[in-house]
């Protein structure tokens, strides 16, 4: 087997970095108590200007006041801990969430589909670089070696036990992840790398240390097999974003819902699922005295999806129609109905022009910007007459015609006296009769016609009558 380790050295800080519009602006997170508090990590452009990590927020003020500072959120870093495990689970059943900032991944079962390990690593780059997550990323034949040898490396793939022993060998004891009174007492016996160790006889280590010791020895040189608890991916996605000021117009909500809606996308790809159903939470400014409950907007789809530009078109004409009553505080997309995603089925050579689109996408479009009850789909009735031939239905599939005849895709309410002069008939009579079991009876001759500016229209004269009814439109 082998496995991935992949390290996310700052997964707190780009999780609200990719978040905010500006990403040159500089920023630092802190943390502490009310009495110091005190910048947990900061951003490269607030580096740039002398902030570093562990400095107090009151030497920082007094330095500048040109950074923003966001509140370290622990709960928050573990939900894009969880997401980033939903995205790996689409590369990877065996997916493991043991150690913080850190993804475990078996990947060697997944050589068959994402090809050998180079071609698998650097679509694991790229998509970490696209979701906007600083990553280091190295491979070896067991999870905790993968994890230590991340502490010291990226890029680097180890893939059989003799070259794992000589890499291990060379690490420095305190980066193996032993306990630091562990590592310590090694150092003042004058043992600093992994090798010194494994030169020790094994009851030397047994009599001097605990045995766990000699137990994560083993482990990370993959004598000894570890148990791993492999993540599985919930049954709903649920995520909130607070602005960082209240938000009164629709153009201000787009980039927050934009970012929010990707994450959706991602999650959908990993577990292999698409989106029915979901509703944003548009969370208002409480007024005085009461809170404001919160605006929601459902957006339903026909079928299941999962492309994000598609998913994100249809909530923004879904958020466009509504209007906001008060400023807006934060975000919350949710998610529950999430049914098996089944692609749309592809010619491989595919003559539709390349601005077209799917017509599973042209409906959901037109729903989401005039609304559900105004885009209906068409069915046939066993019925003669044009008026009764035709019934609204389920815009789940275009209408497939089946008339070996011409058909007018524009059938007027009522049809109108026609007396244009310099009409030509290209075709007719064709003769209907019907409706006499229920009082509707008629019988027409029905005429293919064209005008002087080259309409086509379908009329027809009612048997003894000499008017000419125009009853509908040819595109």
């Amino acid at each position: 087997m082998l496995w991935a380790c992949v390290l996310l050295p700052q997964l707190a800080l780009d999780g609200v970095m990719r978040r905010r519009e500006n990403p040159e602006e500089p920023l630092a997170l802190i943390s502490g108590t009310a009495q110091r508090r005190v910048l947990q990590t900061v951003n490269p452009a607030a580096r740039a200007i002398g902030l570093r990590a562990g400095q107090s927020l009151t030497a920082a003020h007094a330095m500048t006041r040109e950074f923003a500072t966001v509140e370290y959120d622990p709960d928050e870093t573990e939900r894009w801990h969880r997401l980033l495990a939903a995205w790996a689970y689409r590369f990877s059943s065996h997916v493991s969430l043991k150690y913080p900032r850190v993804l475990l991944m078996e990947v060697e079962s997944s050589f068959g589909l994402f090809g050998p390990w180079p071609v698998f690593e650097a679509r694991l780059r790229q998509e970490l670089t696209e979701l906007g997550f600083t990553h280091r990323i190295v491979a070896a034949p067991n999870p905790l070696a993968a994890r230590m040898l991340a502490n010291a490396h990226d890029g680097l793939a180890v893939t059989d036990g003799d070259t794992l022993h000589e890499v291990l060998a060379q690490m420095p004891v305190n980066r193996i992840g032993l306990p630091t009174e562990v590592a310590t007492a090694l150092a003042r016996m004058g043992l600093h790398r992994v090798r010194q160790v494994e030169a020790l006889p094994r009851d030397t280590l047994a009599r001097r240390f605990p045995a766990a010791v000699l137990q994560h020895l083993d482990t990370l040189f993959g004598r000894r097999p570890m148990g791993l608890e492999c993540y599985v991916p919930p049954d709903r996605f649920d995520t909130r974003i607070e602005l960082n000021f209240d938000v009164e117009s629709h153009q201000a909500l787009l980039f927050p819902l934009k970012r929010m809606i990707a994450d959706l996308a991602v999650f959908l790809a990993g577990r292999d699922s698409g989106v029915q159903r979901f509703v944003i939470h548009l969370e208002h400014v409480p007024s005085v005295g009461s809170v404001a409950p919160d605006t929601q907007i459902p957006v339903g789809l026909l079928s299941a999806e999962r492309e994000a530009n598609m998913l994100f078109e249809l909530a923004r004409g879904r958020l466009e129609q509504v209007e906001v009553p008060s400023p807006v505080r934060a975000l919350r997309l949710q998610a529950k109905d999430l049914p098996a995603f089944v692609p749309t089925h592809r010619e491989l050579f595919d003559d539709r022009p390349q601005q077209t689109m799917p017509w599973e996408q042209l409906r959901e479009r037109l729903r989401a910007r005039l609304g559900d009850e105004a885009v209906a789909g068409l069915g046939f009735n066993a019925d003669h007459r044009p008026e009764h031939a035709s019934l609204s239905a389920s815009p789940n599939k275009p209408l497939a015609l089946t008339h070996k005849v011409p058909r007018p895709g524009w059938l007027l309410p009522e049809p109108e006296l026609l007396t244009e002069p310099g009409l030509r008939v290209l075709a007719g009579p064709e003769r209907i009769e019907s409706g006499w079991w229920d009082g509707g009876d008629v019988r027409r001759d029905y005429y293919l016609v064209e005008t002087r500016n080259g309409q086509r229209g379908w009329a027809y004269r009612s048997v003894g009558d000499s008017n000419l009814l125009l009853h509908g439109w040819f595109a």
